[in-house]
């Protein structure tokens, strides 16, 4: 049986619950220890095994064609964004130019001109081929409006992947009278490519949507670097509880139907430790954008930017600047040269889960989390004031 959730009165009219995110909590290491050499980290999302649990996001600072490629190599994953750059301009280089070297108050204005270019059918089948082509998985994103559109386009051109994003999905969405809109289960049933959905915060949202017939649930409205969602809407969930409720949903929809749902946190990750207490609370991969951002052969030139940025109407991301640390393969396996947790992302998991105790995943779902605000900063009062290490 599930304890009582613990309710806090905001006023006479409402009660509420307490929600946790990352940086309020800590993994509790118990009475075993494995070495980092023997944890295995893989896992496994729409048929496609991958020994890193991370997925690169699908925006255009962060992945283009030659990332997809590369991040496969790696034993990641990356996600284009067809809505982006890349399937509006034959050449997106130029464009991507523009972005990094526009001033903060022109950045909005100048994000609505360059993507009121139409998004081309000719050119998101080009960019799949480019990526199979070359040896990646290709994977790749749309919203709901785009995937009615150009949905027959992007499974006819093979791609491995389709994930269907937006803010938030839900399975029971009302329009203007005489508007079509995505029936998501007869596009799970029907794409003949596996749909990865999001994204959702909430226990029953993410049931509804495995019920769907989604081969995997994203996690996560707000905590993005570059998003501004909850300024703009006052919407999200902090993370750490809302991967550990739509975790329960995957494991409750595992008993009733026999079929396993990953779940994958999206946002507000930047460190090794963030990867971990995600998977912590019950995530079996992390999508992350600013760190990868931080790669050499990432397209952002050291920026990175919120999808949503572009609305005409309600902009709801910015433009942050990242840098450039070092290749993909520097952030991803190592070596570090970084002692922020930023880089070596595959070993702080596997180091994570060694001293955890943690043998696989599955385990690493299982180990004891408490609540610490004081986590981060307890007795880091020199790196803090010397800006080093974790008070960077």
């Amino acid at each position: 049986m599930l304890p009582d959730p613990v309710t806090i009165q905001l006023g006479r009219s409402r009660t509420v619950r307490r929600a946790y995110g990352i940086d309020e909590i800590a993994l509790v290491p118990g009475g075993r220890t494995v070495d980092p050499v023997v944890t295995d980290s893989s896992w496994t999302l729409g048929g496609v095994s991958r020994e890193i649990p991370i997925i690169a996001s699908a925006m255009d600072g962060v992945v283009d064609v030659g990332m997809c490629v590369e991040l496969t190599k790696q034993g990641a994953l990356g996600v284009l964004n067809l809505e982006g750059v890349q399937c509006r301009y034959d050449d997106p280089n130029p464009a991507l130019d523009r972005i990094a070297a526009v001033g903060k108050d022109e950045f909005v204005p100048l994000m609505q001109e360059l993507y009121s270019q139409p998004v081309r059918e000719d050119l998101i089948r080009k960019r799949i081929a480019e990526i199979k082509q070359r040896g990646g998985i290709a994977a790749v994103s749309a919203t709901p409006v785009a995937a009615l559109k150009f949905g027959k386009a992007i499974a006819e051109a093979g791609a491995d992947l389709f994930f269907v994003q937006a803010t938030v999905v839900s399975t029971e969405h009302i329009g203007p009278e005489g508007q079509q809109s995505l029936d998501l289960e007869a596009l799970c049933r029907d794409f003949g490519v596996p749909v990865i959905i999001g994204n959702c915060v909430t226990y029953d949202v993410a049931l509804k949507l495995m019920r769907a017939g989604a081969a995997g649930v994203m996690v996560g409205i707000g905590p993005g670097a570059a998003c501004t969602s909850r300024g703009v809407l006052g919407i999200g969930i902090p993370q750490a509880t809302a991967v550990a409720d739509c975790a329960a949903a995957r494991d409750d929809y595992q008993r009733e139907s026999g079929r396993y749902v990953p779940i994958v946190a999206d946002g507000g990750i930047v460190t090794g430790g963030d990867i971990c207490k995600c998977l912590a609370c019950g995530a079996d991969a992390v999508m992350i954008g600013s760190p990868i951002a931080r790669a050499a052969e990432a397209p952002g030139r050291g920026f990175h930017w919120g999808m949503a940025t572009p609305s005409p109407v309600l902009p709801r991301g910015t433009r942050i600047k990242v840098g450039t640390t070092g290749p993909l393969e520097k952030i991803l396996r190592g070596p570090a040269s970084l002692d922020d947790g930023t880089q070596n992302l595959l070993g702080c998991i596997k180091t994570s889960m060694g001293t955890l105790g943690a043998r696989n995943l599955k385990e690493m779902q299982q180990v004891e989390v408490v609540v610490a605000p004081s986590l981060l900063t307890e007795g880091k009062v020199y790196q803090k004031a010397q800006q080093l290490g974790m008070g960077k």
